[in-house]
């Protein structure tokens, strides 16, 4: 039954997508059919198999384990603060440790790693998608440096991009999500979930962007940035330069996203209390009715479909962070209900990110900036879309 309910999830999600196309003749349903077998191939290895889960349970273990050290010089900084036994201070346990995290990957950058990891993967991409070498460095890009440095990483290849190659980046940015991330998400939902949702979400920005918005042009001249900025490598910044740039990135982040949970539950409990107290019931539940009949073609249990849309809407107007608080303290949920809305979770899907993804390209081109205001709202529904079609894959193995 589950693989029947999923199977209809993903022609519901493909259908959707396939009606907001402009450029049916150009969708290449060679590469849309192997990346999804490559999904499901990857997510049965991962939930199915004993050495899946070994590498779920050691990648898992590793992140709880780099937030331990991130929290020593918060303990320097905070200890004097008391915390009652056996309780938890978000902006202490799960933001602060991404100030370590953000260091940790501005060594890494510094070093050379994750630009030879984005090569080789990213040429793996371009193999397997058929897709251009921008499209294919920005998935692996975005995990590892997050939105919006990609963009400052592709600025001479965004002043040269077309309509629907900037769609392409920006629908696999805000699909995506950042390694920096990565320990702050697993201190809040299972942290094989949020290594499954990385792995799937590389493929599903860029097969929903493959069914909206395929396009056969060769757009030579930002593939042709791309090779000239290989062979003429910046000069390296001073170590500590680098160094502190990126702690300080990482603090600044904490900041926002605490500023942004603080303003966002705060109205979200005005809303609540106040259409309560009006009509009889929340603001939550209205979203989680609204979304209800989403959750339930995808496969969620009926039992769960107002409370997981509910949390799809929370996230789409809020963002992840909120959500994923909501996560554990619905204890009745079921186990595919907990896998899906998880893995759904772990993106940058949502109406903050648009303003960011928009104000870094103005950055860099009013021009360019001016397509991004023109595909903002199908630039949502393709994110969402994404993360759906996530959700679905996992829920085929439960």
């Amino acid at each position: 039954m589950s693989i029947i309910r999923g199977l209809i999830g993903f022609a519901f999600i493909f259908l959707i997508a396939f009606l907001f196309c402009k450029e049916k003749k150009n969708i290449k349903y060679k590469n849309i059919i192997l990346m999804i077998v490559i999904q499901v191939l990857l997510t049965f290895l991962l939930l199915n198999t004993g050495v899946g889960l070994t590498i779920l349970s050691a990648i898992s273990d590793f992140f709880t384990w780099l937030t331990a050290q991130g929290m020593a010089g918060c303990d320097f900084v905070f200890g004097g603060i008391t915390v009652a036994k056996g309780s938890s201070v978000f902006f202490f346990n799960v933001l602060m440790p991404l100030v370590f995290i953000s260091a940790l990957i501005g060594i890494l950058k510094w070093l050379g790693v994750l630009d030879f990891i984005v090569k080789w993967i990213g040429w793996i991409f371009n193999k397997v998608t058929g897709l251009g070498e921008v499209e294919s460095y920005v998935p692996i890009a975005t995990t590892l440096l997050g939105s919006p440095q990609i963009f400052m990483t592709i600025q001479s290849q965004i002043k040269k991009m077309n309509f629907n190659q900037l769609f392409t980046v920006c629908l696999t940015v805000i699909s995506g999500m950042s390694a920096s991330m990565l320990a702050s998400y697993m201190t809040m939902i299972d942290g094989k979930y949020v290594v499954i949702a990385v792995v799937l979400n590389l493929f599903s920005g860029l097969i929903i962007s493959a069914i909206m918005n395929p396009y056969n042009e060769k757009i030579a001249t930002a593939d042709e940035e791309v090779a000239k900025e290989k062979a003429e490598k910046e000069p390296k910044e001073p170590f500590f330069s680098m160094l502190g740039d990126y702690i300080s990135s990482g603090f600044n982040l904490a900041i926002i996203v605490a500023a942004m949970c603080i303003g966002f539950i705060s109205l979200i409990s005005f809303l609540n209390n106040g259409l309560a107290a009006i009509c009889g019931i929340s603001f939550t539940d209205i979203l989680g009715y609204v979304f209800a009949p989403i959750a339930y073609v995808i496969g969620v249990p009926l039992q769960d479909v107002v409370k997981i849309g509910g949390l799809m809407a929370t996230k789409l107007l809020t963002n992840e962070f909120v959500a994923m608080g909501q996560v554990a303290s619905m204890t009745t949920l079921t186990a595919k209900s907990v896998a899906m809305i998880s893995v759904y979770l772990v993106s940058f899907v949502n109406f903050g990110t648009l303003g960011i993804i928009s104000g870094a390209v103005k950055s860099i081109s009013e021009e360019k900036a001016k397509d991004v205001a023109k595909f903002s709202l199908k630039l949502i529904l393709g994110g969402t879309l994404a993360g759906l079609l996530s959700a679905a894959i996992v829920g085929l193995f439960f």
